[in-house]
């Protein structure tokens, strides 16, 4: 295991100050190059890092679901629209879609998921390691670094790039 993941959530909870200075830091930082980075420090974190294993996305946070998430999900469990949003979903602050209830009902006990072929978008995305969105949202990403081992990886893999 690569000594940054050794007790990362331990690790992620005493740098999220600095963490939360760091990704304010890259928001000065853009057309630099640094998004450059992402793609390969993504291939790298993964190469060290299974899913399978950990599973925290879907077991404290949820990814919204969109219209176009609703009827494809829907559709693939035989489901009406409107059943499937009374019995799965809620409306969050943000008035988005978003499961009832922690962990996803759709995560198995052995971490897979249930509809991984029609997952939401956001769960196809995440944890955007490999994307611009990834400094695009920022409090995202420092909310992320506290759940997902990748993202912890890739933001002390940056820093140690760097020099920040």
């Amino acid at each position: 295991m690569s000594k940054i993941l050794e007790d990362w959530e331990q690790k992620a909870q005493d740098k999220q100050k600095a963490n939360k200075q760091f990704l304010a830091k890259l928001q000065t930082r853009r057309g630099k190059g640094v998004e450059k980075l992402l793609p390969e420090l993504h291939e790298e974190a993964f190469s060290k890092i299974d899913c399978l294993e950990c599973g925290n996305c879907c077991k404290t946070i949820s990814p919204r679901f969109k219209g176009p998430d609703i009827r494809r999900i829907s559709k693939h469990l035989g489901m009406k629209e409107g059943d499937f949003i009374e019995t799965y979903l809620r409306l969050d602050s943000d008035e988005d879609y978003v499961v009832k209830f922690t962990p996803c009902p759709f995560l198995g006990a052995d971490n897979y998921c249930g509809i991984y072929d029609v997952r939401p978008g956001d769960c196809a995305n995440y944890p955007y390691t490999d994307s611009y969105d990834f400094f695009k949202r920022p409090k995202i990403t420092y909310e992320n670094s506290t759940v997902c081992p990748a993202v912890y990886y890739v933001l002390e893999r940056l820093k140690e790039s760097m020099k920040l």
